[in-house]
């Protein structure tokens, strides 16, 4: 995948993401410049997801761990431990917000 292939693919990833936060009933605080997005909670935890583009992967640190993601058959797919992106993303949004967001 050309660096050009992976920021059109992580751009649709932040849509979605930025979507699905303003379309939801749950509190939370975002801001994103593009390449990063922040999420806050109430609880005073965050969320961060990031594209590192020399490696081709959205990265995203919570409290509970930092996962990689690239992309494998149209899924961002973690190396570590084979998660899928938006499954995980889901389970901290519900641990933080104590709602779950569809993306």
């Amino acid at each position: 995948m050309t660096e050009s292939e992976f920021n059109e693919q992580a751009d649709a990833v932040f849509r979605r993401i930025e979507r699905a936060i303003d379309d939801g009933d749950a509190d939370i605080d975002y801001d994103s410049n593009g390449t990063v997005l922040e999420m806050d909670f109430a609880d005073g935890s965050k969320v961060i997801i990031n594209r590192h583009v020399p490696n081709r992967e959205i990265w995203l640190a919570a409290k509970s761990g930092g996962f990689h993601y690239a992309l494998q058959d149209g899924r961002w797919i973690s190396q570590r431990d084979g998660s899928e992106l938006f499954a995980r993303l889901g389970e901290l949004v519900q641990l933080g917000a104590g709602t779950k967001l569809v993306f």
